[in-house]
């Protein structure tokens, strides 16, 4: 699965590359940049949508028109809708999740910043977002680009992930290490007798 993951990123950067430089040629990056974040609230919130990507009994026509509808209906800059009709025509629409993480990170490199990856148990406000964001600077010496992620299984707290560093600050976390040391200190314990 790993191996499979990998492989998807490889060929999501070689399309990435192609799509960031012709977006920087025609002066359209923010336009294209807009379009992906659309993308990906579409990813992550249309099972349709994801479906429609992932099943290997879609059509390449069928993919084609659906692609092409989206497209339509979200206004998608020329460029962006010509490129995901060049991964349906590739049949690499598969890959559609690896690219738009790809193009985030190298959009992001090129502009020197740095992604965090934040989970929470729910939302962060826009406050909670710009203090974060300012005290990573802080830390990082470089603009911040937070991709925030709600995991309701960490309880509260958060993780923060910067490149291959975790910062695992979750209660999810906390309890766990808590458990650990008691199951670990139980056996300390056994000569001790309960006071009435």
């Amino acid at each position: 699965m790993a191996k499979a993951a990998q492989s998807h990123n490889v060929v999501a950067s070689r399309y990435v590359g192609a799509l960031i430089d012709l977006a920087e040629d025609s002066k359209k990056l923010k336009d294209v940049e807009k379009d992906f974040s659309d993308l990906v609230g579409m990813a992550s919130s249309s099972a349709d949508f994801r479906q429609l990507i992932h099943s290997p009994v879609t059509s390449e026509s069928q993919q084609f028109d659906a692609i092409d509808a989206i497209a339509k209906k979200a206004r998608f800059t020329t460029i962006t809708t010509n490129f995901l009709k060049v991964l349906v025509q590739n049949r690499r629409l598969n890959i559609l999740e690896s690219v738009l993480s790809v193009f985030q990170r190298e959009v992001s490199k090129r502009r020197g910043e740095i992604i965090v990856t934040v989970e929470t148990a729910q939302d962060l406000t826009a406050a909670q977002m710009k203090s974060l964001q300012d005290t990573l600077k802080k830390e990082t010496g470089a603009d911040v680009v937070l991709n925030t992620k709600v995991e309701p299984s960490i309880l509260g707290g958060m993780i923060v992930t910067v490149g291959s560093h975790m910062i695992d600050d979750s209660v999810a976390r906390k309890l766990e290490r808590l458990k650990t040391s008691m199951t670990g200190g139980a056996n300390e314990n056994t000569n001790l007798k309960e006071v009435s």
